[in-house]
């Protein structure tokens, strides 16, 4: 059975990941990308659905573990009776290769290791055809079934029920290198990886890449490992930035909230760039704004809310049979039908990325300005749509009140653009507008006896996303209607001292009803307490929310306070982004209250 989802850590090449639990087995990797069919798939079931173990042999006393600095080289000790010893998991990065590097090293007295690798391609459909292969390099096992192969040179295995296992002993100073390489079945093997090499060149990589950042001061370790998870999720050919490296971990265990989240949604990926944008990362904001040219190319009535790595535009949603789910959590899905929806809130997210690029100087290329004009002639003619929403509901559409703010945002930002910067457009047409949409929000998506802005219009419930009302500008952070606002989120949707993102017994979502708190609606709380004044609070929410992080810094989609565990898909961008947000908005809060102290 899959550990716990705190119990794993992220390596990556910047082309996909894998997921490595604390006792040393790598349980999900697709190869040779993020959305690529598994080949250890034992997260969604148990080791007979793919996996590849490396530990020690004997009783283990004490596990700890922790990065190379600031890479995804994933150092993992284990202390037993015999002895000590270390095994550096990494997925080198430049060489254009799909390599997993397993370095077993020696650190006290004599430690048996275990090996067992289960291949399963094609999430656990296809069991592979075998082969132990001459190498002068050493011993090699090869795996092939239809289109994919992969080549393990190290330490010979065996063949025993479906998987093939070995043992080896390592004493201290002893180093026992382990590859595993992804390739074309019908290609030849690549030649042996250079390891010393390539883990030199991965650490220096992905060190320079840190170096660039503009450090925050308040959390700083938290920020920079959020930073460097949020740019391991973005493919290095395409940008397209992933939502997270997994499918159809559960927002409720046991349960069918059980999503893909392996493609690139406009929202998150413009959300990933603004806070890139923040602490000095300008090159993302060229590859990104790249990646959006090619995805959203063509007629703008088309635009899609998500895409695959490449800009892929039909990621049609199927069921599995061959993977029985996290902890039987079912269905497990490939594909999001999310991509068919609507959903009005994405044209301001884009366009708030776009104008935040424009900032801080990068230039409008020859086709970015035109992509946004057609994205505002799309807004004006769809503007008054109802939609589906920032949580992509699965039931009736609805005229949601963050949608329209966001739709208010993009026309801000396209005025900005002509105002501020010299574009052309029809600036005075979307400033009517811009109005219009203003004073519809105002009457129908603000309830005055609520003293509070609503879901959707007519209706009397909340939503997190309100939150973000006053972060796009929309409205001042301490207006009475947002602070109203705020006050129905706390007594509505606070549970277990965090945010829900709406209330699901109410049926809006066309779902079952259940779930856990989400975490970026928790630090979007942080962020509005940040702006307010309310810093204490900020504070004991930012330490809570913090604190849930795994033992290597990830965070997942939601936290279970009761069970004490992390929920959803891992690890998930939209939580580490809101992450960051938070601590810059408190180190603007707390550096403007220190300035007026004095």
């Amino acid at each position: 059975m899959a550990l716990r989802i705190e119990d794993y850590a992220m390596i990556g090449d910047c082309h996909t990941a894998a997921l490595v639990g604390r006792d040393g087995s790598i349980d999900w990797l697709c190869l040779p990308r993020f959305d690529s069919a598994s080949t250890f798939g034992a997260l969604l079931g148990d080791e007979d659905h793919g996996r590849w173990l490396l530990a020690p042999k004997d009783e283990v006393l004490e596990t700890s573990r922790a990065y190379v600095e600031d890479t995804f080289i994933l150092v993992t000790r284990w202390v037993t009776e015999s002895g000590e010893v270390e095994v550096t998991d990494v997925m080198p990065h430049g060489d254009r290769r799909a390599d997993v590097v397993r370095r077993v090293r020696g650190i006290r007295g004599r430690v048996t290791m275990k090996q067992e690798l289960r291949v399963r391609f094609g999430y656990a459909e296809a069991l592979p055809w075998m082969r132990q292969r001459p190498d002068r390099h050493g011993p090699a096992l090869v795996a092939v079934a239809g289109p994919d192969a992969l080549i393990l040179r190290g330490p010979e295995l065996k063949p025993s029920d479906n998987a093939h296992r070995n043992e080896f002993v390592v004493t201290k100073g002893e180093t026992v290198d382990i590859t595993l390489t992804w390739y074309p079945a019908h290609r030849q093997p690549p030649e042996p990886l250079k390891i010393d090499e390539r883990l030199r060149h991965t650490k220096k990589w992905w060190s320079d890449w840190a170096a660039q950042c503009t450090n925050a001061e308040l959390y700083h370790d938290q920020v920079h490992r959020s930073l460097l998870t949020l740019r391991a999720l973005t493919h290095e050919d395409t940008g397209g930035v992933v939502a997270a490296p997994t499918t159809s971990l559960p927002e409720q265990f046991g349960g069918s909230r059980n999503w893909d989240y392996r493609y690139v949604w406009l929202r998150d990926a413009s959300l990933t760039l603004g806070v890139l944008l923040t602490h000095g990362f300008a090159d993302e904001a060229h590859a990104w704004r790249n990646w959006l040219l090619r995805a959203i190319a063509g007629n703008p009535a088309e635009v899609q809310i998500m895409y695959g790595l490449s800009g892929e535009r039909r990621l049609t949603e199927w069921e599995l049979t061959t993977l029985p789910g996290y902890h039987g959590a079912s269905p497990v899905r490939v594909g999001n039908d999310a991509w068919r929806q609507y959903q009005g809130d994405i044209f301001g997210e884009v366009m708030i990325a776009l104008r935040d690029a424009r900032r801080i100087g990068v230039a409008e290329g020859e086709f970015s300005w035109p992509l946004q004009r057609a994205l505002m002639t799309f807004v004006e003619d769809n503007w008054s749509r109802p939609d589906n929403g920032i949580w992509e509901i699965r039931g009736e559409t609805q005229h949601f009140t963050h949608s329209r703010a966001m739709i208010w945002a993009a026309l801000d930002c396209a005025i900005d653009g002509v105002r501020n910067y010299g574009q052309e457009g029809p600036v005075e047409r979307w400033e009517k507008l811009r109005e219009e949409i203003r004073a519809e929000i105002e009457k129908r998506g603000f309830n005055k006896k609520l003293n509070s802005y609503t879901q959707y219009y007519g209706s009397e419930t909340v939503d997190a996303s309100l939150l973000l009302l006053s972060q796009i500008g929309y409205i001042d952070a301490n207006d009475p209607r947002m602070l109203g606002t705020v006050a129905r989120i706390e007594t509505e949707l606070i549970q277990d001292g965090l945010v829900m993102r709406y209330l699901t017994q109410t049926g809006v979502d066309g779902l079952p009803a259940g779930e856990h708190p989400f975490l970026a609606c928790s630090f979007w709380l942080v962020e509005q307490y940040a702006r307010t004044g309310r810093l204490s609070e900020a504070r004991a929410l930012m330490d809570r929310l913090v604190g849930f992080a795994n033992d290597v810094g990830l965070l997942s989609e939601e936290y279970a306070v009761k069970a004490g565990r992390q929920a959803g898909n891992f690890p998930q961008a939209f939580s580490h982004l809101a992450l960051v947000r938070a601590a810059d908005a408190m180190a603007a809060a707390e550096e403007k209250a220190a300035f007026v102290a004095s």
